[in-house]
């Protein structure tokens, strides 16, 4: 059977009118460059002709003035004062400043929206706004890391990064200050955007002629809102690991506390699922679901059709006596399976996401995620910031808190608004259009990125709205938005995963170039402990466009070059699913599992033994 491949199509153009559109832009600087061409040894763009006078300028920049912002300093960084993955970051002008500086009527807190913007010295004339993850409450430095082995400041590129209108000391309360949630859910971002572009065009003496915004996490949410709230003011978003449903994701969080809960063995949640049970069951994983890309290399591709072949209690052996890390209690599988399966309500109601079934639980990060963060951070935040009005947990016993919490009430709480908060969580939170209708006609760009193992913020609820966004537009979502898993991935990162990329440099080349990114190319952190020890540690992989997943075609087995993107055959992978009666496959479906297990383990044993004699 032949492969089912992905065609796209070609971007559409944006709308004219208002904000000088996208496809305007480019037919003009298409003409540009080619009267350059023509013209050699002229004029070049505006920006390169002021970006040498930075360093001179730069200290004039404390006298910038824009409504409701107060710049603290400007100094020139000399060359090799910060460095990232040790290469140095090029001489730079760093401004910090505030905006919106306030006393709260509340809590009588102070509050103001702090930042800092890095402006280099040989800027490229692109723009990028850093979204911050966790509770934000500091001004990261302005690197713009999200997308790539180079940082955006390392590429030119003039970048910013706030507290999100809160200090760290002010972390979990500002959630008493109305505005302070705004602020922290997307009002920043909307107000630090108009005075950074000023900042930039005082500079050097123009706007950007691209801006651009990435983050990770709750960066990655920041992103996926503004997609959502401020379109037209960006080019192209890039979001890793979004979690675009944070406050649900909180409540699933909290709710599945409480199902460690019932098979611990101590006062410790990771005593449900330990170390040891949790190689158990990524190995379990790997048995069945290894292959189904064409090749057993301890990543899972075929990730939807791993969740219809694998299923706990039939594949993971069940303990005849004590634990002892070879098996699982049937009240384990039963835990194990509902968390999967996600969190609902005492009448069965859906509150966030299922989670999928990868190798990468392994990771210390996914442990983290499970049975510390519900404890240590969810528990507060659900308090101060998430419900409305919000209330204090009892800091002393937050752990009883978490186990004691009416999970129904606490789901209803980030839906409810009050008179003094008129949003609720959900609404300052998530992005408001899901669909995105605006990012499409402003002709914006938007790239996803999320890991399997991430032990918090679901891909499956990724991987479930990008399936929605493709219906909402006919399936061709893929004019505006791409999307793409990272089996074993952690929490933004780590897990044994090829979880290094360079899609900050892709989704430029799509804004400005229209150079579809059909597949990223990704490799492996040396220094990542959590990669297997039979492992390349110069292993890449493609991270395919979804639908499409990387199967391996024939070579390396470590190299991308080793694989192509399509789309698996999920529709007959459906049919080989296993009994929920008596765990065995039908009699068609074996035929199926044949060709989907063994087929591929023939390819695989097949490299091996052809390596061996070359070895």
């Amino acid at each position: 059977m032949e492969p089912c491949t992905t065609s796209w199509n070609d971007s559409p153009p944006a709308q004219l009118g208002g904000k000088k559109s996208r496809l305007l832009r480019t037919i003009v600087a298409s003409g540009a460059a080619a009267l350059g061409l023509l013209f050699t040894g002229l004029s070049p763009p505006a920006h390169a002709d002021v970006t040498t006078n930075i360093a001179s300028a730069c200290a004039g920049l404390t006298e910038f003035t824009f409504p409701a912002t107060t710049i603290a300093s400007a100094s020139t960084v000399p060359n090799g004062t910060l460095s990232h993955r040790g290469k140095p970051i090029a001489q730079h002008c760093l401004v910090t400043g505030r905006m919106n500086e306030r006393v709260s009527a509340v809590d009588g807190e102070e509050y103001a929206i702090s930042f800092e913007m890095r402006l280099p010295t040989d800027w490229s004339g692109q723009y990028l706004y850093q979204g911050n993850g966790g509770l934000n409450g500091f001004v990261t430095t302005a690197l713009g890391t999200a997308g790539g082995s180079e940082s955006a400041l390392q590429m030119g590129m003039a970048v910013i990064s706030s507290d999100s209108g809160h200090t760290s000391s002010q972390n979990p309360t500002f959630g008493l200050d109305p505005q302070a949630r705004l602020d922290y859910g997307y009002q920043a971002t909307g107000t630090l955007t108009p005075m950074a572009k000023a900042l930039i065009d005082t500079a050097y003496g123009s706007e950007p002629e691209f801006s651009y915004m990435a983050g990770s996490s709750n960066g990655g949410r920041h992103t996926m809102v503004a997609a959502s709230r401020y379109a037209d003011d960006y080019d192209g978003f890039l979001a890793v690991a979004p979690s675009f449903h944070r406050p649900q994701a909180a409540i699933a969080q909290l709710w599945g506390a409480q199902q460690w809960n019932t098979v611990t063995t101590n006062k410790n949640l990771d005593s449900a699922f330990t170390s040891e049970e949790r190689v158990l069951v990524a190995e379990a994983i790997l048995e069945q679901c290894d292959a189904l890309d064409g090749l057993a290399d301890g990543m899972v591709f075929a990730s939807a059709n791993c969740q219809e072949m694998f299923n706990v209690a039939h594949h993971v052996p069940m303990c005849a006596s004590d634990r002892d890390g070879t098996c699982l209690t049937s009240e384990q599988q039963r835990v194990i399976t509902d968390v999967f399966d996600g969190a609902t309500t005492s009448d069965g109601s859906a509150i966030y996401s299922s989670f999928p079934y990868d190798p990468g639980l392994v990771s210390e990060s996914w442990a983290s995620w499970q049975f510390k963060a519900p404890v240590t951070r969810d528990s507060v935040v659900l308090g101060y910031i998430y419900s409305s009005p919000p209330y204090a947990p009892a800091m002393s016993s937050l752990g009883q808190f978490v186990l004691t919490l009416d999970i129904d009430e606490a789901n209803e709480s980030i839906y409810a608004t009050s008179e003094r908060y008129a949003q609720s969580a959900v609404g300052f939170m998530v992005p408001p259009d899901l669909t995105y209708q605006d990012l499409k006609a402003s002709g914006g760009k938007m790239m996803v990125l999320h890991g399997a193992s991430d032990g918090v913020f679901s891909m499956e609820d990724t991987s479930s709205w990008y399936r929605n966004l493709q219906a909402a537009h006919g399936g061709n979502a893929a004019d505006f938005v791409r999307y793409y898993e990272i089996p074993g991935m952690a929490h933004t990162r780590g897990g044994p995963a090829t979880d290094q990329h360079d899609s900050l440099t892709a989704l430029i080349n799509w804004v400005e170039k229209n150079e579809q990114p059909e597949a990223l190319n990704a490799w492996v952190n040396p220094a990542n402990k959590a990669l297997p020890a039979d492992w390349s540690t110069n292993r890449t992989r493609p991270l395919c466009a979804y639908p499409e997943i990387a199967f391996y075609t024939a070579g390396d087995p470590e190299r991308a070059a080793s694989f192509k993107c399509r789309v698996s055959e999920r529709s007959e992978i459906l049919n080989a699913r296993v009994a929920a009666t008596d765990g065995q496959p039908g009699s068609a479906a074996l035929t199926l599992t044949i060709l989907f297990l063994v087929i591929p383990g023939i390819s695989t044993v097949a490299y091996m033994w052809k390596r061996r004699k070359h070895s």
